[in-house]
C-alpha cells in the first residue's frame, strides 16, 4: 500500500517506542502485550472503533510494535497505523465470541511460533479491555511464560505531551470552547434536553471552520436540580425547567486528543447555595493555578485548591484533577495523575490536566472547571469560556 497519511511523524512514534522499551527494561519485561485502545494508538497511530473484540498491540524485544487484531479490523490499521503490513495480523472471524476458542489462544501460538514463549511478557491486567479469560488464555498457551503486571506501563509514559500533541489539545479546547457557547445561546426552560445535547454533539463534531470534531470519550453529562448531586447522569427527554441550575461536563476532542470543560447554567435566580459555591470555586480555582507549576507535587497542586475549600467550610473527599490526553470511550482520563492527598508526582512542563473542581451536595451539584498544560510559569489554560456561573432567564 502507498505511505499512509499519521497523525505524527516517523520519528515520533520511533521515539514513543524507544521510550516505551526503556521503561519495559526498568520493570523486567522482555515483551509487552498492549490492550488498552488509547495505547495502541500511541505507540502505533491505529484509530478504529474496534475495542469491543480482543485486540492488542505487541511490543516486542526489537523491532517495530505489531497489531493483533480482528481480520476486518485489520484493514483498519493498514490504513492508520505506521507499521508495516508484515506486523499486522488480523485473526479470523469465528474466533469472536466463541464459546470454544479465544484470539489470545491464537496469539500465544503465534508468540511460540517467533521464539518468544519463555519470554518476561507484561499485560495490562487492570483496564476495561483485558479479561479474565484472555488472560487465563494467554497463561494456557504460553506455560512457559512469566507473566507480570505492567498496568498503566505506556500511559506513563503518555504523560509528557509532544509540541503536535499539544495542538491537538489546544483544537480540542477550541472546540469545547464552542461547545459551551452553543450551550448558553440555545438553552432555555421548556427545551427538551435531548435537544439540547443534539446542540452540543452538532457544535463538538462541526468543531471550527479550520478542523473538525471527534467523538469524545464520555458522552455528555448535564444533571439538573436534585439530580445534579449525582456526578455522572447524561439526559432524557424531559423539558428543562426554570428555577433549576445544570452543570455540563463535555469535552472537545480533535484526533482524539481531548480537553475536558465544565460550566454551570442556572434558568432563573439562582438561590444562595449557587452563589456561595461559586465564589469558594472560582477562588479555589485561582489558589490551585497559583500552585499548578513545574517543579511541584500533584499533592500541593490539589492541596491550594482544597485549603480554600476548607475555609468556606466545604468538604470535598474526591480528587479534584486527573491527567488527560488521547483516549477511546469510556473514559478521557490517562488513569495515571490524580490531584489529590497522597500523589507526589512532581509535574514536569508538557502534562496535562482536567482541574476539575466539580462541587456536589444533596440538593444541587456545580460544575467550573479548566483543562490546562503544565509550564515553567503559570499554566497554560486549553479553553476560553468565561469562568463563572452562567444565568439565563
Amino acid at each position: 500500500m502507498p505511505d499512509i497519511p499519521l497523525k505524527f511523524t516517523r520519528e515520533e512514534y520511533a521515539q514513543r517506542l524507544d521510550k516505551t522499551r526503556r521503561a519495559m527494561e526498568a520493570k523486567g519485561v522482555d515483551l509487552l502485550i498492549v490492550t488498552d485502545p488509547s495505547n495502541m494508538n500511541w505507540l502505533t497511530g491505529y484509530d478504529g472503533w474496534s475495542f469491543y473484540v480482543h485486540q492488542c498491540v505487541v511490543v516486542p524485544p526489537d523491532g517495530e510494535p505489531i497489531f493483533f487484531g480482528r481480520a476486518m479490523d485489520a484493514v483498519g490499521a493498514r490504513f492508520t497505523a505506521y507499521i508495516a503490513e508484515a506486523s499486522i495480523i488480523g485473526y479470523p472471524d469465528d474466533y469472536v465470541q466463541n464459546t470454544a476458542k479465544h484470539p489470545m489462544d491464537l496469539l500465544s501460538s503465534i508468540l511460540k511460533d517467533k521464539g518468544w514463549g519463555a519470554r518476561r511478557i507484561g499485560v495490562e491486567m487492570d483496564n476495561y479491555w483485558f479479561t479474565a479469560r484472555a488472560f487465563a488464555a494467554l497463561q494456557a498457551g504460553l506455560p512457559d511464560a512469566r507473566f507480570s503486571d505492567t498496568t498503566a506501563l505506556v500511559n506513563w509514559q503518555r504523560a509528557v505531551k509532544s509540541p503536535t500533541e499539544l495542538d491537538y489539545m489546544r483544537k480540542a479546547g477550541a472546540i469545547v470552547t464552542e461547545m459551551h457557547r452553543r450551550i448558553v445561546e440555545v438553552i432555555e426552560p421548556g427545551m427538551r434536553k435531548n435537544d439540547l445535547v443534539a446542540e452540543i454533539y452538532d457544535a463538538g463534531i462541526r468543531g471550527t471552520e479550520e478542523f473538525g470534531g471527534d467523538y469524545p470519550a464520555i458522552v455528555p453529562l448535564l444533571p439538573s436540580g436534585r439530580e445534579a448531586a449525582a456526578a455522572h447522569l447524561t439526559w432524557d427527554d424531559k423539558p428543562l425547567r426554570a428555577g433549576e441550575g445544570t452543570f455540563f461536563e463535555i469535552a472537545g476532542c480533535h484526533n482524539r486528543y481531548h480537553c475536558p470543560l465544565s460550566r454551570t447554567v442556572f434558568l432563573g435566580k439562582p438561590p444562595k447555595v449557587f452563589i456561595e459555591g461559586e465564589k469558594a470555586v472560582l477562588e479555589g480555582m485561582e489558589a490551585g493555578l497559583e500552585a499548578a507549576r513545574a517543579g511541584n507535587t500533584c499533592e500541593q497542586f490539589a492541596g491550594a485548591f482544597f485549603d480554600v475549600l476548607k475555609k468556606y467550610g466545604i468538604v470535598k473527599d474526591g480528587r479534584t484533577g486527573y491527567g488527560i490526553g488521547v483516549s477511546y470511550p469510556p473514559d478521557w482520563g490517562e488513569r495515571t495523575m490524580s490531584l489529590r492527598p497522597g500523589d507526589r508526582t512532581v509535574m514536569q512542563p508538557g502534562m496535562t490536566f482536567h482541574f476539575m473542581t466539580g462541587l456536589w451536595s444533596e440538593e444541587m451539584g456545580l460544575e467550573i472547571t479548566e483543562s490546562l498544560v503544565i509550564t515553567e510559569g503559570a499554566p497554560e489554560l486549553l479553553a476560553n469560556v468565561p469562568r463563572q456561573l452562567f444565568v439565563k432567564d
